[in-house]
């Protein structure tokens, strides 16, 4: 079955046909062109896409949306990125999907993808979401426009870093269930305090279809903002979280063997559900909390859902952990390299506390903090003390004040980037090590993670 034909996206954006043609995917990146796939030419700041659709047609696009002469089949449109827009609102016109939204300040990506599995589970081949972090203005209406006709479900990650941005991507999303996974200090660069964030996240209640839910986060200091602010628009507010208040909480957790935890969930009505989730960590259980709030409002199958979980393991840059090779033996890398924020880093290091061996922390700088950036980096070294961190290579200036604060407590290294903190690294590895190596994603430390070996 075709994605789009020609005449269908020259409705959806009002343009013009140049050669009749249908495609099976969508794209705009011409890297990521493959056979069949329509792709999108847009002007931007940095570079024009039109000066790669021969690369497109090279690597068998079935066609393109252009605005310009083009020598292959396409549509003509007075613009790409309004042409993409306009394609994504179609998308969803057309979809008799239940829609789920996902945003937070962290989690986003991993729970996006906890609740794919958990969907697809007992929905197989029905289940559309976003891939990779495509959560911005260009990467929500491509995942959207990308959602095939017939898909019984779809899962948006949404993100944002100022106000405004995601009351815009959630109305093209249009969900049935809107989740919130937890607010935390990042993109503190762009907002007054961290109420700020919390109230631009609570944007992704406003695009919500009558009847919807909202998910929310009961742990949360900013609960009650976000339970006020999605009563605007929610049918009905489902609360999450470890504490016994929460609608669906963990009524007892314990860790197992395996590194994961063993939870039973109580989900409201007399109703329990016990289940293992495979990731470790306190606040993938949180995750797979919501993830289960959502799987119940859309009435899916949750012991399906719940054997989805404890297989799902770490993505790379989050969480994924890697056994690489070092003389002697072998060691356990835990690559968290995509991103960081303080709620990030903290959950980070208390998974890296309960390993056995020594523990190494390759900690970089966590960005976009603004004027809190010294205070919040020098702030962490409670946890890198409480998770019994034995070597701390901290990457970046802005992480000397966590180095300050560490003098005396932990054997620390400070180095100015990614490839200086890798050749250290390498000096200093043994087998049996445990190794959490953590940033944000400018910073570049999956680099580390595959000068290792881990990719």
């Amino acid at each position: 079955m075709s994605l789009w034909t020609a005449a269908e996206i020259a409705i959806a954006t009002g343009g013009t046909v140049q050669g009749d043609f249908e495609v099976t995917g969508v794209a705009f990146d011409s890297r990521e062109v493959e056979s069949g796939d329509l792709f999108v030419a847009m002007s931007g700041e940095a570079t024009d896409g039109h000066r790669f659709l021969p690369h497109a047609f090279a690597a068998g696009a079935g066609g393109a949306i252009a605005s310009e002469r083009c020598d292959g089949p396409h549509v003509r449109v007075a613009d790409g990125f309004a042409a993409l827009q306009a394609l994504a609102r179609a998308a969803r016109d057309r979809s008799a999907a239940r829609i789920v939204g996902v945003t937070g300040s962290v989690g986003k990506t991993s729970a996006k993808e906890a609740l794919y599995a958990a969907l697809e589970r007992s929905n197989h081949g029905q289940v559309h979401r976003s891939v990779k972090s495509y959560n911005n203005h260009t990467g929500v209406p491509l995942s959207l426009a990308r959602m095939p006709r017939d898909a019984g479900f779809g899962v948006f990650e949404m993100g944002m870093n100022h106000a405004g941005e995601l009351a815009a991507l959630t109305r093209m999303v249009r969900p049935h269930v809107a989740i919130v996974t937890a607010i935390a200090p990042a993109h503190l660069e762009f907002f007054a305090d961290e109420a700020a964030i919390a109230d631009a996240k609570a944007e992704v209640f406003e695009g919500l279809e009558p009847g919807g839910t909202a998910i929310v986060p009961f742990d949360s200091p900013h609960r009650d903002r976000l339970v006020a602010a999605a009563r605007e628009h929610a049918e009905r507010v489902v609360t999450f979280g470890l504490e016994k208040g929460a609608d669906v909480h963990a009524r007892e957790a314990m860790r197992v063997g395996t590194g994961g935890t063993f939870v039973t969930v109580t989900l409201g009505g007399g109703r329990e559900l016990s289940l293992t989730v495979g990731q470790p960590g306190a606040h993938h259980v949180s995750n797979a909390l919501a993830v289960l709030a959502a799987v119940d409002a859309l009435g899916a199958d949750l012991g399906q859902a719940g054997l989805a979980l404890a297989e799902l393991g770490g993505l790379a840059g989050r969480g994924a952990r890697i056994r690489v090779p070092v003389a002697g033996g072998e060691a356990l890398v835990i690559d968290e390299s995509y991103n960081a924020n303080t709620a990030s880093m903290r959950a980070a290091l208390a998974v890296l506390g309960d390993e056995p061996g020594r523990r190494i922390a390759v900690l970089g700088e966590m960005r976009e903090l603004g004027e809190r950036s010294g205070e919040l980096h020098a702030g962490l070294a409670d946890a890198v003390i409480a998770a019994r961190v034995e070597r701390a290579l901290l990457v970046g200036e802005a992480t000397v004040p966590l180095a300050r604060a560490l003098e005396g407590a932990v054997d620390l290294v400070h180095v100015v980037d990614a490839n200086a903190a890798l050749s250290s690294l390498r000096d200093l590895i043994a087998p049996g090590d445990a190794v959490l190596v953590k940033g944000s994603n400018g910073v570049g430390l999956s680099r580390v993670v595959a000068g290792l070996g881990g990719a």
